[in-house]
């Protein structure tokens, strides 16, 4: 096992270099000189999803901007063995989408109070899609997409039509195409075998798009508004310490890579604003008895490294704690954390097993994992040699969970202020403004 992930760290290094992302993207430049006509770019709707609902809002503009093909396919099914909590994750889906549509002034989901909105009906989703159905194909008319998803989420959809039996049939040909093609998610973009989920994605295309000068403008990167104005700067006068008690917390797996990307952000955040910050670990999904699928786990992995790279966090080098790592980490938190060392403790084991390669199953990995976050390796052996260092921190991992939960989420990173609790290290945006309200800070008009 342990020469097994030996192998396996410098795989993911490999895999994530910057080398092979270069010879990938050359291949398919050299593709595309060879075939005729315009780049193309694919996207992938369902009427139902949210975020599918803010993707059609954009694409006109992003029409616009670049000089590229672009090819709608519909799709209807959420691909259950993708999704631990379907039922949060469209609830979640809903109300986040909410937020990113007054982040970039889109219309909203489902507009008035969501707590009372009713969901979309069956027989309203089944219209809509029929209706996007007959607009599937090249260079469609996105203002005729946009006006069924306005239809359908702004309580317009009047029509009674159900689905034929050849749509039916080629909805099901898609969702096999969309699985086939390796990703699992709706309001997706592929371009020369590169996936873009959303609008949290879209600047990694636009990046892409003006990297091969198929921009019409001037090379911008709009959407870039979840991250671009992070830990700005604000006048300390009107922060007294009273309001600064109210901590930051972070829902925290030290196996998942948003939640590295997570923690390096929520401490920058809480040192830039004097916030204490909060780690509450849970366990992997995985060892809880969930899967993650291969197709997912894959999508991540690359997706955390362009995440990475644009925000200046090491990721790639990944030695994946995964059974005994994770076990080990999890039994000296609360001795780091009674050590005042919890956040340079797990800052020290996430960058070693996530950018770094050190295999924390070893004694010599643990070691420096440890004596780099200002421990004692001889009080951490102590620890581990006690009979029962495998289970002793079960009962706070799970009260972790259950309070996640509580609050609304299910997944790790999850991130909260006050009474805002959100999922991923993407929304840190809206975690940044409510901390700015709630310190009195106002933020300069531009």
């Amino acid at each position: 096992m342990l020469i097994r992930k030996r192998l396996q760290r410098h795989a993911a290094r490999l895999l994530s270099s910057t080398v092979l992302k270069h010879t990938r993207r050359a291949g398919w430049r050299i593709r595309q000189a060879l075939a005729a006509g315009q780049p193309q770019v694919d996207v992938w709707l369902r009427a139902d999803d949210p975020y599918s609902y803010l993707l059609a809002q954009v694409l006109p503009q992003l029409q616009s901007r670049f000089a590229v093909n672009w090819q709608l396919n519909i799709c209807a099914e959420l691909q259950q063995d993708m999704y631990p909590e379907p039922q949060m994750w469209q609830h979640n889906a809903r109300l986040d989408a909410r937020l990113l549509a007054t982040l970039y002034g889109l219309e909203q989901p489902l507009p008035g109070n969501p707590s009372q909105s009713e969901p979309l009906s069956y027989a309203q989703i089944e219209v809509a899609t029929a209706r996007l159905l007959r607009l599937e194909g090249s260079q469609p008319d996105w203002q005729q997409v946009l006006t069924v998803f306005d239809d359908l989420w702004q309580r317009r959809m009047l029509e009674a039509q159900p689905l034929t039996t050849g749509q039916q049939q080629q909805l099901q040909r898609n969702d096999q195409r969309l699985r086939q093609q390796g990703h699992y998610l709706s309001a997706t973009l592929k371009f020369q075998g590169e996936w873009y989920w959303g609008l949290d994605r879209l600047d990694h295309l636009e990046r892409r798009l003006n990297e091969l000068q198929l921009n019409r403008d001037a090379g911008t990167v709009y959407f870039n508004k979840t991250y671009a104005q992070f830990c700005r700067p604000f006048d300390d006068g009107p922060v007294t310490a009273l309001k600064r008690e109210q901590p930051l917390i972070l829902y925290f797996s030290i196996r998942s890579p948003y939640s590295h990307l997570g923690l390096e952000r929520m401490v920058k955040l809480a040192q830039h604003y004097g916030l204490r910050l909060e780690i509450k670990p849970v366990l992997p999904m995985i060892m809880r008895g969930l899967k993650v699928p291969p197709t997912k786990k894959f999508y991540i992995f690359h997706d955390t490294k362009r995440e990475a790279d644009k925000l200046g966090i090491a990721y790639g080098f990944v030695a994946d704690p995964l059974g005994l790592g994770v076990e080990r980490c999890y039994a000296l938190f609360e001795y780091a954390r009674q050590q005042g060392r919890a956040t340079d403790y797990l800052l020290s084991y996430a960058r070693g097993v996530n950018a770094e390669g050190i295999l924390s199953e070893t004694d010599a990995g643990l070691k420096y994992i440890v004596e780099r976050a200002g421990l004692q390796w001889s009080q951490a052996q102590a620890i581990l040699e006690r009979p029962d260092w495998q289970t002793a921190w079960h009962g706070w991992a799970e009260a972790n969970r259950e309070e996640m939960i509580a609050q609304g989420q299910w997944g790790v990173p999850s991130l909260r202020y006050g009474e805002l609790t959100l999922w991923g290290q993407d929304r840190i945006e809206f975690i940044e403004q409510a901390v700015r309200r709630h310190l009195g800070i106002a933020d300069q008009q531009s």
